[in-house]
């Protein structure tokens, strides 16, 4: 990790644990939110979810806090500027469809409201059968076994 970021390469040769190892312990801390980034001499290079992490780490933090992170990771506040610049103009269009998505969303709402309409409607047929069926039993008198024992 910044600011002495070195390779998982080079971490094993000094420290003798197995690759496998710190690249299960770099993706722990991935999924954890911890930034743990491939290259860290390059931070314009990480991932969308490196950098994310980041912004989202540093939203909260006042201008002192922040140059304190910034150092702590090797990085300078205007990338983090940049970063959360992109993310936003990158999230702008995200919630619009243009025609022809609206008209298959369209399309695939009408869908299944049609689909749900012939559940309930197969449902309640299926109820009315079972209701018929159990209707047209003739019942048993009590503790009789032959069929000329039912009642008319």
């Amino acid at each position: 990790m910044p600011p002495n970021a070195s390779s998982v390469a080079q971490v094993q040769r000094d420290t003798g644990i197995s690759v496998q190892t710190l690249y299960t312990w770099r993706n722990k801390y991935r999924q954890e939110g911890k930034v743990v980034p491939a290259d860290s001499s390059n931070p314009d290079n990480w991932s969308g979810s490196d950098k994310l992490a980041v912004i989202i780490e540093t939203a909260a933090l006042n201008e002192h806090e922040l140059s304190t992170y910034c150092r702590k990771k090797g990085l300078y506040p205007e990338q983090i500027e940049r970063w959360k610049g992109a993310a936003i103009a990158g999230n702008e269009g995200a919630g619009q469809l243009d025609k022809s998505e609206r008209r298959n969303w369209q399309e695939e709402k009408k869908q299944r409201k049609n689909l749900e309409k012939e559940l309930r409607r197969k449902d309640k047929a299926l109820a009315e059968t079972a209701a018929l069926i159990v209707l047209q039993k003739k019942p048993r008198p009590f503790g009789g076994s032959k069929r000329n024992d039912y009642f008319l």
